[in-house]
């Protein structure tokens, strides 16, 4: 007979049997008993964050870096919600993540006791699934459910919420085997005669792209090292959404860049001038797309999903696959091997290409009296590159200017906020990283206003002895924020200019982090050498010009060719080409 354990006692057995290693949380009252139950074995290690929202960006963080689920463990009421941002998160990015939430006793809901939220009615549009478990004795069955739904399928967060009389009462518990949901069975392998059409459709192209996302990295290494294959097979180019950077070598020829707002010049002209795009793991975004109605006009579209109400949502395409992506990349390749295609000749294809390199779109003006901060990333890139760096960013300027200056060359390298745009996911997103992946390097690039929304964990890195290292191009502006007021509100700089900003050399030494400035541009090179070379948790301030603006751009509702490019600011037409295109 099963051995009689309580509610609390059933939740950390189960979260053993998962294979679960780290939790990232904050204690109250009604976790209680889960505190006591964790207290008292040795297996699992809590991670104390100073606030919930931390606690699910940094068990993103760990998920994204390791492959494994993120769990999270908070109390009822603000502890649900103040979680309810990095839970947004994490279903937008697709992010699989299982959060435990404590509730007031069954007979006290829907009574406003004290500490009392709906959780799962605030939670039910923000996850894959929600539940809010009443009977000790489901409870651990509930849980394998909750890991199997996050982790199945397009990856993502789910809530457990469970009332604290159910963590104290008893029941018997054995883990149960194989999962299979009554409804949730998501479809992973590819029909066989869509993916012989794409391979078709791909073998007669003359203009091939292919556009990658997150979706590639989901699927684990493999699916990265097919779409190599795929790539080098075809001869296609390559480009990717925000969230799939890493998951082609950005070092490859065939790599244009990221793809879309702030993406590179070449990228979106092959992407608009493409005869047949492929898309694989990515979801059509606004940021991406541009106009709907001028996207990649001349193309047929063929798009690899395996959430089927991705497919045909927002970009209407030719053949859509439901399916994992590196299954599907797996019989693609097997395919195109299998009835001896060749590459085709995309000479004339590449010499456009090479056109719009030719651009230059990239390249930055530099006075020499100032830092700039493409430069900055550039110069942390050149010096981080060979220890193989795991990259997270907070949310801004500085997130695109390093998703545009540090080459990724490997997945599971770059981790940043990408579907809701979050301030303050970057130091405890490198937190949670730095847990899963002790040995790593790992860098948050910040900004000084991003750094400020979660910056008192800072503490968390100086408790559990994290070196990671915390690089702020201080501005002294919310820069997107500053650079969309200069485009479309005629330079009214309205609440985007701090005024009051702390001293983080002092703040960083006050929490126990060695702090560093840098002010000039000799200083950089060496500033950055002293970052990486100190031991333990460093935060640099690097201060750098304070009206630099992230370019390329496409002003939104504007299409792929009407970007605004480095030369458009120099000539001083850039604000005038923004008014016109929205």
């Amino acid at each position: 007979m099963p051995q009689e354990l309580s509610g609390a006692d059933i939740l950390v057995q189960a979260l053993c049997d998962l294979g679960v290693d780290h939790v990232f949380g904050y204690p109250g009252g009604a976790v209680l008993p889960i505190y006591d139950a964790l207290f008292r074995q040795n297996r699992i290690k809590h991670i104390l964050v100073r606030h919930e929202q931390a606690a699910t960006h940094a068990a993103e963080g760990y998920a994204r870096s390791t492959g494994k689920p993120g769990v999270v463990l908070v109390t009822s009421g603000p502890g649900a919600t103040n979680a309810v941002t990095g839970i947004t998160d994490a279903l937008l990015d697709s992010i699989p993540m299982v959060v435990i939430t404590g509730q007031v006793a069954t007979h006290l809901i829907g009574t406003d006791a004290f500490q009392e939220a709906d959780t799962i009615g605030i939670t039910r549009h923000c996850t894959k699934h929600n539940y809010l478990v009443k009977d000790p004795a489901q409870l651990g069955a509930v849980v394998h459910e909750a890991f199997h739904i996050a982790t199945s399928g397009r990856p993502g967060p789910v809530v457990i919420d469970i009332p604290k009389d159910v963590q104290v009462a008893t029941a018997a518990y054995r883990a149960p085997g194989t999962i299979r949901h009554k409804t949730y069975r998501p479809q992973v392998k590819p029909e066989q005669g869509l993916v012989e059409a794409a391979v078709e459709m791909l073998a007669a192209a003359e203009r091939p792209i292919l556009y990658t996302g997150g979706g590639v990295i989901n699927s684990g290494p493999c699916a990265s090292m097919l779409l190599h294959e795929l790539a080098r097979a075809t001869g296609a180019p390559v480009t990717s959404t925000l969230m799939g950077l890493g998951a082609f070598p950005a070092s490859s020829g065939q790599w244009l860049g990221m793809l879309g707002m702030h993406g590179t010049y070449e990228a979106n002209m092959a992407m608009h001038d493409a005869d047949l795009m492929v898309c694989l793991g990515a979801r059509f975004d606004d940021r991406v797309t541009g106009r709907l109605d001028a996207f990649s006009p001349r193309s047929k579209k063929i798009h690899v999903d395996i959430d089927r109400s991705s497919i045909n949502k927002t970009v209407r395409v030719d053949l859509g696959i439901v399916g994992d992506v590196g299954r599907t990349l797996e019989d693609m390749v097997r395919i195109w091997k299998a009835r001896g295609h060749q590459k085709n000749d995309l000479s004339a294809w590449w010499r456009r290409i090479a056109e719009w390199r030719a651009k230059d779109c990239l390249d930055f003006p530099e006075d020499g009296g100032e830092i700039m901060p493409q430069r900055a990333i550039r110069a942390l890139y050149e010096a981080s590159k060979a220890r193989k760096p795991i990259v997270t960013t907070e949310v801004g300027q500085h997130q695109m200017w390093a998703a545009q200056h540090f080459g990724f060359e490997r997945p599971n390298r770059w981790l940043t906020s990408g579907g809701l745009g979050t301030m303050g996911y970057g130091l405890p997103a490198a937190i949670g990283a730095q847990i899963g992946n002790p040995r790593a390097l790992v860098i948050d690039i910040a900004g000084e206003a991003s750094i400020q929304m979660n910056i008192q964990e800072l503490a968390t890195a100086t408790q559990y002895r994290l070196p990671v290292k915390v690089f702020i191009l201080n501005n002294e502006y919310m820069g997107m924020v500053r650079q969309w007021q200069d485009l479309t509100y005629d330079g009214r700089h309205a609440e985007s200019y701090s005024a009051a900003l702390p001293d983080f050399v002092r703040l960083a030494e006050a929490y126990g982090w060695t702090g560093l400035r840098i002010e000039r541009p000799d200083e950089l090179d060496g500033g950055i050498a002293t970052m990486l070379d100190t031991p333990g948790p460093v935060l640099v301030d690097c201060r750098v010009a304070k009206l630099a603006n992230c370019l390329p751009m496409i002003p939104s509702g504007a299409a792929h060719t009407e970007m605004i490019l480095q030369a458009d600011q120099v000539s001083g037409t850039m604000a005038d080409e923004a008014k016109a295109l929205v």
